[in-house]
């Protein structure tokens, strides 16, 4: 779908661009970060960028929750957290707004900015999500909540419960499966007997929908009507997107164990991110100057998010315990 069918502006659509182009670009720094041996580990979501941009886009800010999963960088950017909030996470680092360096990188959190921390085990945020919309719906306040995890964690009992919850009490709020087809090691053929995820909406009462997450304007859109649905008491709905997975699972794995190089290289072919770019030259709606003015930029503000997230100070070692523990 073109990019100017999204109903997006011009300018909207270079910003969500932007917001993509960062989010990759600070991805590979928070690799680099962790090789070096500044960071002990990263969770990439690289391959999902233009999907977690465009359901992103589709929430109010101000007044809507999420509750991510860790995979999530550029959805939490568009949701407000910085480069420089997400690199202190990464480094430890006591202003680090998700839990001031007492938790594994990316697993986000921001009060500021209605962003609900999650624990490293998958999918505790789904019923958790259900309870913030439950919150939502007894005050009436229009506000919805979004909450997404991947694929492997629709085995998971507390995937089903959560939609069942919301089925029953319609709640408002969008459940997200992002789909990049292996659950660490294991592939979609080992994990589900269904074609597609979404149809499992139908046993709970809510909508179902499946996207192909790297398409800026299908996704977007998809989004734009669930969060409406939600917001006008039409009760929740799950959306299915599919994305991709251009890295290993994380910093500790390697994923040419169990990927064939022609799968690999076929993706890579493939990113999500590349075929926005061409789409936005396509379209001209941006030509090559202004997109290598856009990659200077960034390079400059990641560089600048770097050095401060750096300079920030170490939490204290005689408040190790502090919020951890209940205190007397």
């Amino acid at each position: 779908m073109k990019l100017k069918d999204s109903q997006l502006t011009k300018d909207e659509l270079i910003q969500a661009y932007r917001m993509i182009k960062e989010a990759r670009m600070l991805d590979e720094r928070l690799w680099q970060l962790n090789r070096i041996g500044k960071s002990t580990f990263n969770i990439s979501g690289q391959g999902a960028e233009v999907g977690q941009v465009a359901m992103a886009l589709a929430f109010e800010h101000d007044k809507d929750y999420f509750l991510p999963y860790y995979r999530d960088m550029a959805a939490v950017m568009v949701w407000g957290m910085s480069a420089k909030d997400i690199l202190m996470g990464s480094l430890g680092k006591v202003d680090d707004p998700s839990s001031h360096g007492r938790q594994m990188p990316n697993h986000y959190g921001d009060r500021a900015h209605n962003i609900v921390p999650f624990s490293s085990t998958v999918t505790t945020q789904y019923p958790v999500a259900t309870g913030v919309a439950l919150a939502m719906q007894i005050d009436d306040s229009k506000a919805i909540t979004l909450t997404a995890t991947g694929e492997g964690s629709t085995s998971e009992g507390d995937f089903h419960e959560a939609l069942n919850f919301a089925g029953v009490q319609k709640l408002p709020m969008v459940f997200v499966i992002e789909n990049n087809g292996y659950a660490i090691s294991t592939p979609n053929s080992e994990e589900f007997g269904v074609k597609d995820l979404s149809v499992r909406a139908t046993g709970y009462g809510i909508f179902g929908k499946q996207v192909n997450g790297r398409d800026f304007t299908e996704t977007y859109l998809a989004f734009k009507e669930a969060a409406d649905n939600a917001r006008n008491d039409k009760g929740a709905t799950l959306i299915e997107m599919l994305v991709d997975r251009l890295t290993a699972h994380s910093s500790d794995d390697d994923q040419r164990v169990y990927r064939t190089p022609e799968d690999i290289a076929e993706m890579k072919e493939n990113d999500c991110v590349m075929l926005m770019e061409r789409q936005l030259l396509s379209e001209k709606i941006l030509n090559e100057d202004e997109l290598e003015g856009i990659k200077k930029e960034l390079e400059i503000k990641i560089n600048q998010a770097t050095e401060e997230a750096e300079e920030m100070p170490n939490p204290a070692s005689d408040q190790l315990m502090t919020h951890i523990y209940e205190e007397e």
